[in-house]
């Protein structure tokens, strides 16, 4: 098991140590879970008033909190303690599953598929022909990679999830458990005699970046015709729903249980917050936010956070809120 001094993890963070203890701190831990040789952090005053009670013996805290270590605890203090936190996490990372093959006896590779150095293909995998991967992929057990699909360098790919064809797949992603990539887009019209639904195909395909994480049982629709596009270092959460020809910016953010109807346009920079859904053929400009639970009809400004069903600005709904809620003691 690693374990590091205080002196070593604030070489690695560089910030301010306040304090000392002689643990050795083998991980870190929330305030309230943590023992003697865990390293905490402290993000807010909500959270200070913690750390008299918890057992850790040191905490990652931001620079603007007054706190004092006690006896044998110490305080690393620097200007982000989310970030700093997330650099040490990534020291503690125990890393993937173990996987001792190549490619596992059951999985099931065409003759046509090319592979780069290094890739690991699980057991009961499917690769399809005319697949490209690069360098250092790694399937997990049971994934499915359809015909003419490219995957980039690095990318690691969990089990249970399914790349259509003719998708295209960046570099360094990672899709979580059950993802499904590039199944048809939800489309149909009545049929001429009124009594049914006539399916629309969709033959284009998805096309992501670099960087993109999706988290499980997410799914992004191939395009009707052309492309649904997810830009570089877009981080989507689990459940998430991506209709066909959206178009998504770089480093857009979408909390779970939201979704975008088809050919919806992100700016780069959009949050989405859970549970949001955003109507057909909008379009959400650079760096605005939507609210949990809200429902976007229009389209929404560069900057502007909206809230609600139906959304709008941030500040009026609030207002709108407040005078309800006086209304009701009236």
């Amino acid at each position: 098991m690693k374990s590091l001094t205080i002196k070593e993890i604030n070489e690695i963070l560089k910030g301010e140590l306040v304090g000392d203890t002689n643990q050795r701190i083998i991980g870190a831990e929330q305030l309230d879970k943590a023992s003697n040789n865990h390293i905490s952090f402290i993000g807010s005053s909500k959270y200070a008033l913690l750390w008299d009670t918890s057992k850790a013996c040191a905490a990652i805290v931001n620079d603007k909190l007054e706190i004092e270590p006690g006896e044998n605890r110490a305080l690393i203090k620097v200007n982000n303690a989310d970030l700093a936190m997330a650099k040490l996490l990534e020291v503690f990372d125990p890393g993937l599953p173990q996987v001792d093959y190549d490619i596992h006896p059951t999985a099931v590779i065409h003759e046509s598929a090319t592979m780069g150095k290094g890739c690991k293909i699980g057991a009961g995998s499917y690769i399809g022909k005319d697949v490209i991967l690069g360098d250092s992929v790694v399937l997990f057990p049971n994934v499915t990679i359809l015909d003419e699909t490219k995957i980039g360098n690095g990318t690691v790919i969990w089990s249970g999830t399914v790349i259509r064809e003719r998708c295209e797949i960046g570099q360094f992603c990672i899709f979580h458990t059950n993802v499904s990539i590039g199944a048809d887009g939800f489309g149909y019209r009545p049929s001429e005699d009124g009594k049914g639904l006539v399916k629309i195909p969709h033959i284009g395909n998805v096309i992501i970046g670099n960087g993109v994480v999706i988290g499980a049982g997410s799914c992004v629709d191939r395009g009707k015709f052309s492309s649904t596009i997810i830009g570089d270092g877009c981080k989507i959460d689990n459940l998430v729903q991506v209709g066909h020809n959206c178009v998504m910016g770089r480093s857009c953010i979408m909390a779970g249980n939201s979704g975008l109807a088809g050919s919806v346009t992100l700016g780069d920079g959009v949050i989405i917050g859970g549970g949001a859904s955003i109507k057909d053929h909008t379009t959400i400009h650079d760096g605005a936010i939507v609210g949990a639970g809200s429902g976007v009809m229009n389209d929404v400004p560069a900057g502007k956070t909206v809230l609600g069903y139906p959304a709008t600005d941030s500040r009026e709904m609030l207002k709108q809120w407040v005078a309800l809620r006086k209304l009701g003691k009236t």
